[in-house]
């Protein structure tokens, strides 16, 4: 089963966990976390999953809340479905139409980080067209 490999630790949807959790591999957050992730490996913060503080991970996907700052050595993630609030710092960024980020973002490859200058609010993915006007050409 890769995906049990690729993701030993499940904290489960009718848990509740207030504290540091460290990991040498994956995991998945389908519960509540009061505290700080880190993890060399993947970390999923499922739909149902709910993240008050801090993260570190190799790769993160967001689909649920977090209230904190996360950051991916890799690649972040933002669904649809999450609603983060907090900054966010990775190598490479991919954001779902409806995501919400109400935050700081840098984005950037080998180590180096970029700001993106953005108002706080909801991330979008398309520009927003105006009756009568055309999207500017990139």
């Amino acid at each position: 089963m890769p995906e049990a490999e690729e993701f030993p630790t499940t904290i489960g949807p009718d848990a509740t966990f207030k504290g540091e959790l460290k990991f040498e591999k994956g995991a998945r957050l389908l519960g509540k976390v009061d505290g700080q992730i880190e993890t060399k490996g993947r970390l999923i913060i499922a739909e149902s999953g709910k993240l008050a503080g801090e993260a570190q991970a190799g790769d993160i996907r967001v689909e649920g809340q977090v209230k904190g700052n996360l950051q991916a050595a890799g690649k972040l993630q933002l669904s649809a479905s999450s609603r983060i609030e907090g900054d966010i710092q990775a190598s490479r960024l991919e954001v779902a139409e409806g995501a919400v980020l109400q935050g700081r973002c840098s984005i950037g490859g080998n180590g180096a980080t970029k700001p993106v200058s953005a108002p706080a609010g909801q991330v979008k993915t398309q520009p927003e067209a105006t009756p009568g006007s055309t999207p500017a050409k990139k």
